[in-house]
């Protein structure tokens, strides 16, 4: 019998095509054959042929798929309606790329590939879901459909109010909530919850993420208290999933000028602020983080990109005119603004990082963990006021930037970097993601709570493809 052939199906960010190519890599080490199935999809925000291409060229063994891209949706409709209508468009050609190949075993689909499950369905191809972000949001995105309609918008509910959509998960403010759901009336609104409905008809989901880290959400899960009236999927939490900055360094290649500007630092001296690929602030906004950096009298490494309302104009930033006057000369010797990228998870794994000041995405998280790096919490959008409060409630494995709602001041920015790098509190939080990276590397090896699931899914997986 010849090996098992998956077929991954990543959404259109490329926040969601790595964490495929790492699942990929994974399923690859258990012997399975993997086929990424990318849409080629008409919409700015899509993956780039440029990524697919840097992807491809850095994992050849994994086989990449490029679908031609779909009849275009409604371009004024708000992006994630857009986007997930993309996908259900695409159903044709993942099918006739599904029936082209010798065996399909199972679908593996992003959790915006909904409509996906169709085509599974229909080819009798066993279809599970590949969560990239926390357990406890999918324990929460799972109970929505079922809780929202109960009760008024997550706008209208107020700042302090707290929502607990089902026993045992920890209160959470209205306006953390998944910002995309905020309107209940929004064509953004019902999209999501149709999303989160069809997300309990998969065989299961793989979640990235490791049990000793979310114990309450996985709970939850186990005893079903989040799908109220019908069968909650097997969840196997197989994380983390992330990538190793040092086999990419190892890859050869000149290394980014900011590894090397970190060489020359003393080590656990550098606070890192990074903020995704989308993570952009106002220019006001920049002014006031580099005065709150100048104060707090640390290293530190920061990722800038041009202001949201200059972006088109200025793709690269410009630093002089941004920053306050004679910023970049009074911290030359302390701190190092890279424009755009870096190549984050070698900057996480050196020596002399020793605090991320993060948006809170799931990958950035998890790499984080696995660097034994304290956190500072400053959520922009989607799930990551979430998992802000997963992170500092739940976890302890990170603080909170306050006022990141509306606009962060100098003082607390520089308060925040005082606590973590100088405090009895954050010499704890360091303590705490040093045994968080360990648990991390335990569930990991052989033996661990992760492998156990992997190894569980695939038991499953062939029960299901049994006739």
């Amino acid at each position: 019998m010849g090996k098992k052939t998956l077929v991954l199906y990543p959404w259109l960010g490329v926040g969601h095509l790595n964490p495929m190519v790492e699942l990929a890599k994974t399923l690859m080490r258990h012997g399975l054959g993997v086929i990424i199935a990318i849409v080629d999809a008409p919409d700015t925000d899509a993956v780039s042929a440029a990524a697919v291409a840097r992807l491809a060229a850095a994992n050849p063994a994994i086989a990449f798929r490029l679908l031609p891209s779909p009849a275009s949706p409604d371009l004024g409709a708000h992006p994630v309606k857009r986007s997930i209508d993309t996908m259900r468009l695409a159903n044709p050609a993942l099918r006739d790329l599904l029936r082209s190949l010798p065996a399909a075993d199972a679908l593996l689909l992003d959790m915006f590939c909904v409509d996906a499950l169709d085509v599974a369905d229909e080819l009798g191809v066993p279809a599970y879901f590949f969560c990239p972000t926390a357990a406890s949001d999918l324990a929460v995105l799972l109970n929505l459909p079922y809780y929202y309609p109960t009760v008024p918008s997550f706008r209208e509910m107020g700042k302090t109010t707290l929502v607990r959509c089902f026993p045992g998960m920890p209160p959470i403010r209205a306006m953390d909530m998944l910002q995309t759901v905020h309107d209940k009336e929004s064509d953004a609104t019902k999209v999501r919850l149709y999303q989160f409905k069809r997300l309990a008809e998969a065989r299961g989901v793989l979640v990235n993420s490791f049990d000793w880290l979310e114990t309450w959400a996985l709970k939850a899960l186990d005893d079903g208290v989040c799908v109220p009236g019908r069968p909650t999927p097997r969840v196997y939490c197989i994380g983390p999933l992330v990538n190793d900055g040092h086999k990419a360094a190892e890859r050869g290649g000149e290394r980014h000028e900011c590894l090397v500007w970190l060489d020359a630092q003393p080590r656990r001296s550098v606070v890192f602020l990074c903020f995704g690929s989308m993570g952009t602030f106002s220019a006001a906004q920049l002014q006031e983080m580099a005065r709150g950096l100048e104060s707090s009298g640390h290293r530190f490494l920061w990722v800038v990109r041009s202001p949201p309302e200059e972006k088109s104009q200025f793709p690269e930033p410009d630093l002089e005119r941004l920053f306050p006057a004679g910023f970049l000369e009074r911290t030359r010797n302390r701190g190092m603004v890279v424009k755009n990228w870096v190549p984050q998870s070698e900057v996480m794994q050196h020596e002399a990082v020793a605090a991320f000041v993060t948006h809170c995405g799931w990958n950035s998280t998890l790499e984080a963990i696995m660097s034994a790096l304290p956190m500072i919490c400053w959520p922009l959008f989607a799930e990551q006021r979430m998992n802000k409060v997963f992170m500092v409630e739940e976890m302890k494995i990170a603080v909170e930037m306050e006022g990141y709602e509306e606009f962060v001041k100098a003082e607390e920015v520089e308060a925040k970097v005082r606590l973590v790098m100088d405090t009895d509190q954050g010499k704890m939080l360091r303590e705490r993601l040093a045994n968080a990276k360990e648990k991390g590397l335990e569930a990991i090896h052989e033996g661990g709570s992760s492998e156990a699931a992997f190894a569980k899914f695939l038991r499953d997986m062939e029960v299901e493809k049994m006739p």
